[in-house]
């Protein structure tokens, strides 16, 4: 039987005589360049005519060559060149295609993906050629690798060059002319030892495809991405030149180093309200980055400006941590071994940068006075050096002084950019804690103002405790009052005013004075202040939310006659009262039901409670933050305050509240601290001197004597 079968498998010599060939080594060979991220594949016009199309008609995607692929042959080509760019690969390939006139060609092709510094594929280049007549293999290889864009050589198992394409010839001219039949390494003797000869003669040792980057020395003086597979005959070489690349990329290294040290310097200096401390770590930051060491001084701003005195080195750094000792040696010396005409007092003066770009070791021994800096100096021998003032509004307020060995060299214009950028805003940071400490100073002499001394009446001791929180502003609304009414009644006021800053203070301020003007124009009980405040609240357009709670205490002659001494009470929001009973106890002084806060709702009606307290008792009020914690609620900070004043009962009454204060804030409270403490003395006893003289205004009468 004549039986004509298309054959779709080669033989097993044929199958190996392909596999041999290299990527597109073949006549008639066309080429291709598919961008993995645009998806856009650009043929030579053989190749577009080897696939039946015109120029016009191909729409340089995959789709275009996916639709000439016979359909028995497409699954596997597809899976062949994804393969290849899941890996970074090769892929080569046999496969059919079929042309508009049905007429079907082999097609022979290979390729090869090439990867970003990543590792993720972004192009494929190759080439492909019809071996349905077979060519000769000899001439298909050398047109192909000639019209490849990319530069290809390959060397015979003795290390000789046994072609050079075109391409090749043009980048590796400056080295040699004809290369063929020239040994590698005698033509390209930098190359020994380096990884082009670990890689190539690993590749021909061990029969492994390498890729590699490396970077070969003038005259070539460029970087260049390396493909090299071995075969029976010796080494095939791809490579492109990368040096642009690179460029980029360390363009790009550099920028990126540039603004995550920017950011570390901001989160450095403005996270914090302690500037100074944060910038003395400043050094930390810069060294090795702009430079080899570095030292970092502050202006005191109580000085006047540009004068020797107001200034002092607070960071140093050292990239070497040997020669560390030696700069601390150096900047505790420096200062004072100034001349008048030094770089760092020159900066100071005029606010302008200083630069010495090479022998800066015996320029900084011109300006030092002749002892311990200038010996110093000499032993850590720098080439060069920037001074850079940090600058505040109007006015330097510290200096930034970086040095460079002879290794490194001067500082780069890059260099320098960031080191403005970096001195800008530790100079802000700076200028930013100088304004801080003085709006501290204006505030805390209003808070004192404002808070006044208690008065002393008859057997009561009254003491009052202000501790500003350690991290915010240094003042707020939190304030504490103790004042006699006209009946002789000792009225005590705690109370907290919403916010940490000068508003707040002046609204605290404003609160008080009215407070004052209402309980003492009339002998009225607590509700009925609380009440009328937040009326003034709202009359006054104050706009404030506040808490408070008032105490009234007061004695008639019959409960005088029985030793105890009545309070009246009423709190709008605030934390409870409480009374340290002569036993030791703890009364909490709790309302039935809470009561809004002041400026919120004036018409809000407000209730009075009345407890009897007997003489020796401590009656205490506070603000919040003495029992506040940021790791726990407010339930358990009262737990707290309940229990150590028991542990304290039996102190005097300054000492107790100075160790509360301690025991429960540690001296820095998160948030302002307010407290007022009455002690009342028994009165068949003479008033005890702890309780101070007794000094009442002239209208308050004395304590009646007993019948």
């Amino acid at each position: 039987m004549d039986e004509s079968v298309e054959p779709v498998l080669l033989g097993d010599e044929e199958a190996a005589r392909l596999r041999g060939e290299l990527a597109i080594d073949a006549a008639d060979i066309g080429t291709f360049d598919w961008d993995l991220v645009t998806g856009r594949l650009e043929w030579d016009d053989r190749l577009i005519a080897m696939f039946g199309y015109d120029p016009e008609d191909f729409d340089r995607s995959i789709e275009g060559f996916n639709a000439r692929v016979h359909p028995d042959d497409l699954a596997r080509v597809t899976q062949a060149l994804q393969t290849a760019i899941d890996t970074c690969g090769d892929v080569r390939t046999l496969y059919r295609v079929r042309l508009p006139s049905g007429d079907t060609r082999w097609i022979s092709a290979r390729g090869r993906t090439l990867c970003d510094p990543d590792g993720r594929a972004s192009r494929l280049l190759g080439a492909a050629y019809d071996v349905t007549s077979q060519h000769e293999a000899d001439a298909s290889v050398t047109r192909v690798l000639e019209a490849m864009p990319a530069a290809f050589f390959a060397l015979d198992r003795q290390w000789r060059f046994t072609y050079v394409n075109a391409h090749a010839e043009r980048l590796l001219q400056p080295v040699s002319g004809n290369l063929v039949g020239q040994n590698i390494w005698e033509a390209f003797p930098a190359a020994v030892g380096s990884p082009f000869e670990v890689d190539y003669r690993h590749a021909m040792a061990s029969g492994e495809t390498v890729t590699f980057e490396a970077y070969y020395p003038p005259p070539l003086d460029s970087w260049y991405e390396v493909l090299a597979w071995p075969n029976p005959d010796g080494l095939a070489v791809y490579f492109l030149d990368v040096t642009v690349r690179r460029a980029e990329q360390e363009r790009a290294a550099r920028a990126s180093a540039r603004l995550e040290l920017l950011a570390s310097v901001t989160e450095q200096v403005t996270g914090t309200l302690h500037a100074e401390q944060a910038v003395a770590r400043l050094a930390q930051l810069v060294v090795p980055s702009l430079a080899d060491w570095c030292v970092v001084t502050l202006v005191d701003d109580a000085m006047p400006s540009g004068s020797r005195a107001g200034i002092r080195d607070v960071g140093w750094w050292h990239a070497d941590d040997t020669a560390r000792p030696l700069v601390e040696a150096y900047c505790q010396v420096r200062i004072p071994a100034l001349r008048d005409d030094s770089f760092l007092l020159r900066t100071l003066s005029t606010g302008e940068q200083v630069i010495v770009d090479r022998d800066a070791t015996t320029a900084v021994r011109a300006v030092l006075h002749q002892g311990e800096a200038h010996q110093l100096i000499g032993r850590l021998a720098p080439e060069s050096l920037v001074v850079l003032p940090l600058r505040g509004r109007g006015r330097t307020v510290g200096l930034l002084s970086l040095f460079n060995g002879p290794a490194r060299g001067h500082i780069s214009v890059e260099e320098l950019a960031t080191a403005g950028e970096v001195a800008s805003r530790a100079g802000m940071a700076l200028d930013n804690a100088r304004l801080y400490r003085q709006q501290r100073l204006v505030a805390g002499e209003l808070q004192r103002s404002l808070l006044t001394a208690p008065p002393e009446p008859d057997h009561a001791e009254v003491v009052v405790r202000y501790l500003p929180a350690a991290e915010a502003a240094a003042v707020g609304g939190d304030w504490y009052d103790a004042f006699l009414q006209r009946d002789g009644a000792t009225v005590l006021v705690i109370g907290d005013v919403a916010g940490h800053d000068i508003a707040a203070a002046a609204a605290m301020g404003q609160l008080r004075g009215v407070l004052r003007g209402i309980a003492t124009s009339n002998q009225i009980g607590p509700a009925e202040v609380l009440t009328r405040l937040d009326e003034s609240i709202e009359l006054l357009d104050m706009g404030t939310l506040v808490t408070a709670a008032v105490a009234r205490i007061e004695q008639d002659m019959d409960q005088r006659l029985r030793g105890v001494t009545q309070m009246r009470w009423s709190n709008a929001g605030h934390p409870p009262p409480l009374i340290l009973q002569p036993d030791g106890s703890v009364l909490e002084l709790s309302a039935q039901r809470a009561e809004l806060m002041l400026g919120i709702e004036p018409a809000a009606r407000r209730t009075e409670s009345v407890v009897t307290v007997d003489r020796g008792a401590t009656v205490l009020l506070y603000t919040d933050g003495l029992i506040e914690r940021r790791d726990s609620d407010l339930d358990a900070g009262l737990d707290r305050l309940k229990r150590a004043l028991t542990e304290l009962a039996d102190l005097p009454l300054q000492e107790l509240c100075d160790q509360l204060l301690e025991r429960l804030v540690h001296g820095r409270p998160d948030d302002d601290v307010a407290l007022v403490a009455v002690r009342l003395h028994r009165q068949d006893r003479p008033r005890p001197a702890e309780a101070g003289p007794k000094q009442l205004p002239a209208p308050i009468p004395d304590e009646p004597s007993v019948p």
